[in-house]
């Protein structure tokens, strides 16, 4: 048992590398993966490209090297190397200026130094690559300003906005800020462009050359894909003008003109994540059933043919009782010529991968456990590459048999070990008001006992749809079990890996049945002898903070409570937060249905508080924005409750600059200890 890990020390454990996205080359031979490490100055994380075995045999080997670092790698046909930088171009011309946004590079197969490969003045987002021999196509998502009809014109029009400072945007439709930043008044398309061997070894595409296929969604997560051949590209947009209406579409072009051929659209339903199977005229992308007031959404992957418009698809998973995530199709179909198709869905407390048969219909569940994200199929069609995280265990690569059932795979070599833990991990169990059965992880430090039983800190997801299933960076439970607390984290009602029915009894009643749920573990958890009741605290982000003011408002039973991007006025915040098509649809327009809004909003109760309570929040939280933040602060102030509030006039919501992460760390835990130990209060440093 190690008295000392990363873990203890803030400095070391920000200094951690990260695993993040996978490819795998055309012949199988080569994945690549990227790792995000701490800067020189210790202020940033740059990303760097890693080749790893995909046999488990060689060590991993560092590819790239640049101070502004590299993301999402992916190979042509011909076994170049895409990646996304921002670096200075290797040559650049007299006068040329170095931008700061990201271009998209190629690393020859064979070695040598990288080349720009694409430029453009507003930068590159998401791309795709045509994965057929011979194929010569690449999907890029980039932003044009109004009045710009192609790239020329696009940096001509962004040099006079620099050159007279003018930063405002006119908007005319109702989404204007994602997450954490501002939209517009660039509009995002997608282009293709020809990229094979000769274009990648000048260097260079011509911007003349790009097709536009037409605008985009505003998230670059939910998909853009090439068919094979690289004849057709699908994207997902956002059709609609009334708050209410807004919902995500499959647009399908002819990757050649930009024609439109096809929307998979309908009223009551959303499409995104596009993939093509190896025909290259199927498609299987996700569709989700829009939820109502009455309703939660659901969730299912859809098969449907690409570009007829008479076809109106079917169902890959009926009776499947979890919410898929984005498909990736296996390169070989199965024995009857039918997709094979691979995805993840959270299940009680991991994130398995599945692999279904387009033809049977046969569902396969492939991994024990653990949660898994960037699933690649080999292109023999008889492996699987993932990257594998769990509650104790950070993102690592794994190879998986495309076939059997129940695997336990065993890491690749790759950087982004964290060594030692401080702590086991263990699992309630529960039984809520209504029968369901309800569980959670639950964190303990080392030394925990009945002779010296630890403080229990709860941890509520957000979300709320969502699951403790995976490792986590940015709320890593193992920090605070270095610190001795012992970390219980729930899956209410509202979460995501139990069926349906777990969504359905807590829709619309957030300050219900979550709130019991939430209540029934911790106090099932407390029934240990190794967990001390007398000293406990509460924590939670976006839904989590929710729910932490909720509890702040209907209990004292916690000695601190920690709140973090969270939702306080739920009439305001239906107004301000970047997305209220879905807050209106779940919640109603405050103007017709209140009942909810007066019900379960805790701006409505904040008379009532007296427990203790840390206030978090960024500027920059297009989510939860900042005035959600402001006016709970006020009224704790008002009421005289005891609090504090960390404010981050850069972050958005989360916090994920080394040095303010290392910041929030050590404010939550000084704060806790300063409450639930009744140590004296010290003020981090450096605020």
């Amino acid at each position: 048992m190690p008295e000392t890990t990363s873990f203890h020390d803030l400095a070391a454990f920000t200094a951690l590398p990260r695993v993040s996205s996978l490819a795998l080359s055309p012949d199988g031979t080569r994945l690549v993966t990227a790792v995000q490490e701490l800067s020189a100055d210790g202020t940033r994380y740059t990303g760097s490209l890693w080749e790893v075995d995909p046999a488990g045999e060689r060590p991993a080997r560092r590819l790239t090297r640049s101070g502004r670092g590299e993301s999402a790698p992916r190979f042509l046909p011909d076994g170049t190397l895409l990646f996304l930088s921002s670096r200075p171009a290797p040559d650049p011309a007299e006068g040329e200026e170095d931008r700061k946004e990201a271009a998209l590079w190629a690393l020859p197969p064979g070695g040598g130094e990288a080349a720009p490969l694409l430029r453009r003045s507003g930068g590159i987002g998401e791309y795709a690559v045509a994965s057929a021999a011979g194929a010569d196509r690449v999907a890029f998502a980039a932003s044009l300003l109004p009045g710009a009809e192609d790239a020329a014109q696009d940096a001509d029009l962004r040099k006079a906005r620099e050159k007279a400072k003018v930063t405002a945007v006119l908007h005319e439709a109702p989404i204007v800020r994602y997450w954490d930043r501002d939209l517009g008044p660039d509009v995002p398309h997608v282009f293709t462009a020809a990229a094979g061997p000769a274009v990648a070894a000048a260097g260079t595409v011509a911007d003349a050359d790009a097709v536009d296929c037409g605008t985009r969604g505003v998230d670059a997560a939910e998909g853009l894909a090439l068919s094979p051949d690289g004849t057709l590209v699908a994207y997902t947009v956002y059709l609609g003008t009334r708050p209410d209406e807004i919902r995500a579409a499959v647009v399908v072009a002819d990757a050649a003109t930009g024609k439109v051929l096809r929307t998979l659209q309908e009223p009551e339903a959303e499409y995104s994540s596009p993939a093509f199977a190896p025909d290259g005229r199927t498609l299987v992308c996700v569709r989700e059933r829009r939820l109502t007031w009455e309703e939660s959404s659901d969730t299912t992957l859809w098969l449907v043919d690409a570009a007829d418009e008479q076809d109106a698809g079917r169902d890959l998973l009926p009776g499947f009782d979890q919410w898929p995530g984005a498909p990736v199709v296996s390169p070989v179909p199965g024995p009857d010529g039918a997709p094979v198709v691979f995805f993840t869905a959270d299940e009680a407390g991991h994130a398995p991968v599945f692999r279904v048969s387009a033809g049977s219909g046969e569902v396969v569940r492939l991994t024990a456990s653990g949660a898994y994200t960037n699933v690649v199929a080999a292109p023999d069609g008889g492996a699987v590459y993932a990257l594998r995280s769990a509650i104790d265990a950070a993102p690592a690569p794994v190879r998986l048999d495309a076939a059997a059932a129940d695997q336990r795979p065993e890491a690749l070599p790759c950087p982004g070990a964290v060594g030692d833990l401080p702590g086991t991990l263990a699992e309630v169990a529960a039984e809520a008001e209504d029968g369901t059965a309800l569980r959670a992880w639950l964190v303990l430090p080392h030394g925990a006992s009945a002779d010296a039983p630890a403080p229990l800190l709860l941890w509520v997801h957000g979300g709320p749809q969502s699951s403790w299933n995976a490792w986590t960076w940015r709320w890593n439970p193992w920090v605070a079990a270095a610190a001795g607390y012992a970390v219980l984290l729930p899956d209410p009602a509202l979460s995501t890996g139990y069926g349906q029915r777990m969504h359905d009894r807590g829709w619309g009643d957030w300050g219900g049945a979550p709130y019991r749920d939430v209540l029934a573990l911790t106090d099932a958890a407390l029934e240990r002898d190794d967990l001390d009741a007398a000293r406990t605290a509460m924590m939670g982000g976006s839904f989590g903070g929710y729910m932490a003011n909720w509890i702040a408002a209907n209990t004292d039973r916690f000695k601190a409570i920690v709140t973090h991007a969270s939702l306080w006025n739920l009439v305001a915040f239906g107004g301000t937060t970047d997305f209220p098509p879905y807050w209106m649809r779940h919640q109603g327009d405050p103007l017709e249905r209140t009942e909810r809004y007066e019900r379960y909003s805790p701006h409505l109760r904040a008379a009532s508080i007296t427990t203790p309570m840390l206030v978090v929040h960024g500027d920059k939280d297009y989510r939860v924005p900042i005035g959600e933040g402001l006016a709970l602060w006020n009224d704790l102030c008002r009421f005289g409750v005891p609090a504090k509030f960390l404010y981050f006039p850069d972050e958005g919501h989360w916090v994920l600059k080394p040095n303010n992460s290392r910041l929030w760390y050590s404010t939550v835990l000084n704060f806790l200890a300063h409450h639930v130990l009744g140590e004296e209060w010290r003020r981090p440093e450096l605020v």
